[in-house]
This record gives structure tokens, C-alpha cells and sequence, in this order.
């Protein structure tokens, strides 16, 4: 027999009741790395002293290109070398993503990003969710967003050169997308997350492009 159903509110993140220290760099690369001491204490008056190493990821934006003239969504190929070493699958297929920079907004973010990726802006930016991809181990905090486009002229390549980034943009039908969710053939959160996202919604898209406000 199953116990008594949790009450709405216990399937919502909440404020916790920490005290955290002034952190310590560990390392200052691409992205800083800090280690933090934190005491957390529970309602009973008991208190949890912990010590955990974050890596400083910030915001990012991530946007699932659709082309509703054609019906198709627009991803990328890049290489990852954690994915390399982790799977050997390094040539990973993913959304257009990248991190809010200074002075920047998410939309500001999400249409550089979509310029530097595929090499084509957004339309119009409809906002999908907001998801925490790795909270025990990084602060990255990604909004997402769908970006209404023209694919006609998707260059066969792109990426920012300062960072040394090579992107392979392409096109797929919606079913051919959905598709891939299935046999692990592709592995990257934030595709499954934003292709996740489109099966659910995928009625309501004649209206939310109907109804999407230009960039």
C-alpha cells in the first residue's frame, strides 16, 4: 500500500536555511572554479556542516531553432572533448547555447548566440523553461528559449572564431527530431530537455508563432 500523496507545495523548490562562507578560488579558467563552506541547518535546531567545490557557470541561454514556413528545427554537430572522454561520442548534436555575457540580457544572449551558431537571428524568441543542468556540482542556470528563423540560408558552417568554435548547422523534420530521443542516440541535456519540451507542445506551435512577439 502506498503512503499519503506529498502536498503541492513539496514538489517546489524552496529557500534553504544556509549560512555560506567567503569562497576560495581553486582555479580561474574558461570558467572559476571555488570551494565553499556552508552550514546548513534543519528545523530540529541540527545543523550540517558541508565543504563543496562549484564550478562558476553563471547564466546561459539555450535556443531549439524552428522554421515554421518548412517545419523543421535547427540543430548543430560540435565537438565536445568531455563527451570524447566520457563516451567517445564527442561529435555531439545540440542546440544553439552559450553563456548570458556581461552587459547582456538572455534574449540579447540567445540572438548572438544564434548568429555565431548557425549564423542566422531569431525572428521572434518564445521562452520555453528555465532548467539547473548539473546543480550539485555547477551554478549554470540556462533559460530556453524556441527561435522562430528562416533556414533557407543556413551556412553549412559557423561558430565564434575568438573561442574557437566550429559549429556544423542543420535542419531535421519534427518527427526525425523527436525520433532521435530514442536508442541513446544522442546524449546532450540540453537537446533532450529542449526536444523534450517540443514533443509536449508541439499542438500548441501554430499558435505560439502566431502569437510571437518579434525580437
Amino acid at each position: 500500500m502506498s503512503g499519503p500523496a506529498a502536498p503541492a507545495d513539496a514538489l517546489a523548490d524552496a529557500p534553504a536555511d544556509v549560512e555560506v562562507g567567503v569562497p576560495a578560488a581553486l582555479g580561474d579558467g574558461f570558467r572559476p572554479y571555488e570551494r565553499y563552506h556552508a552550514v546548513l541547518r534543519a528545523g530540529d535546531g541540527s545543523a550540517v556542516r558541508q565543504t563543496v567545490d562549484v564550478l562558476r557557470g553563471g547564466a546561459v541561454v539555450g535556443v531549439l531553432g524552428f522554421d515554421p514556413k518548412r517545419g523543421l528545427v535547427v540543430l548543430i554537430r560540435q565537438f565536445r572533448l568531455p563527451a570524447h572522454l566520457a563516451t567517445g561520442r564527442g561529435e555531439m548534436v545540440e542546440i544553439v547555447a552559450g553563456r548570458v555575457e556581461a552587459g547582456e540580457d538572455a534574449h540579447g544572449a540567445a540572438i548572438r548566440e544564434c548568429l555565431e551558431e548557425i549564423g542566422i537571428a531569431p525572428r521572434a524568441l518564445i521562452p520555453m523553461l528555465a532548467f539547473l543542468p548539473t546543480p550539485g556540482i555547477t551554478d549554470e542556470a540556462a533559460q530556453l528559449f524556441l527561435g522562430l528563423l528562416d533556414s533557407a540560408h543556413l551556412p553549412p558552417r559557423a561558430g565564434a572564431e575568438a573561442e574557437v568554435e566550429v559549429t556544423h548547422p542543420f535542419t531535421a523534420t519534427i518527427d526525425d527530431a523527436l525520433a532521435a530521443l530514442h536508442g541513446d542516440r544522442c546524449a546532450n541535456g540540453y537537446l533532450i530537455i529542449a526536444l523534450q519540451w517540443l514533443a509536449l507542445n508541439r499542438a500548441r506551435l501554430p499558435q505560439l508563432v502566431a502569437t510571437a512577439a518579434p525580437t
